[in-house]
């Protein structure tokens, strides 16, 4: 889970699109009107917004990769994968098989790899319809792939899918980020948390940003 917006940004693909979120601008009108603490904390940031990263395969694959391991371990075994499947596609990494074990993969990830790519290959998610799928079934259908839970799905969501009212309250930078801003630094619970977030829909995926950039801010 990821403790702030640089470190889940290095967990997915490296392709990204700096294209404006069309929803942002009025998000950042609309959170700045409500919430006094975004009213402080959005112009810190100036023009910096969201950027979409990779396409969907590659995302959810460097995703699993990244788990439970350092970003810079998760960067070397990412490109050690990519010398096997450079093109990271479903077939290539189906064709791969044991291969994958050499890129530095633990035997579970290799097999949730493979998994996902057998999900893609065989069309068992509806990876060409996530786009206009609601937030809820496009992550009923990704909890179904071994490796990836509800966090996950929500990264996706945001990173790939761009959507604007995504809440993750498994990911521990979200309630740094408030019990820093909101509590003064004291614990957050999920319920405080929702509580707060209560104000920013349907932006609570651009107020999460936010809070995210918050903590990368006060690390440098």
């Amino acid at each position: 889970m990821a403790k702030g917006l640089s470190g889940m940004e290095k967990m997915i693909a490296a392709d990204e699109t700096r294209i404006l979120p069309v929803y942002w601008e009025d998000a950042k009108v609309e959170l700045m009107k409500r919430d006094r603490i975004m009213r402080k904390l959005i112009p810190q940031f100036g023009d910096l917004h969201l950027v979409g990263r990779g396409e969907p395969f590659s995302t959810l694959a460097r995703s699993i990769i990244g788990q439970q391991i350092s970003v810079k371990s998760a960067d070397s075994v990412w490109r050690r994968f990519l010398e096997v499947c450079p093109k990271c596609t479903p077939a290539q990494v189906v064709k791969a098989g044991d291969k994958l074990a050499t890129c530095g993969l633990s035997k579970r990830k290799a097999e949730y790899i493979l998994d996902l790519a057998d999900h893609f290959k065989a069309k068992r998610v509806n990876y060409d319809k996530w786009a206009e799928m609601a937030d809820e079934d496009v992550i009923a259908e990704l909890i179904q792939i071994r490796g990836i839970g509800r966090w996950t799905a929500e990264m996706f969501l945001i990173f790939n899918l761009l959507r604007p009212n995504i809440l993750p309250l498994d990911d521990l930078g979200l309630l740094a980020g408030i019990s820093r801003n909101y509590f003064s630094g004291e614990p957050v619970s999920r319920s405080d948390a929702r509580e707060v977030a209560a104000n920013w829909e349907p932006y609570r995926t651009v107020a999460t940003w936010y809070l995210w950039r918050s903590l990368d801010a006060a690390a440098e």
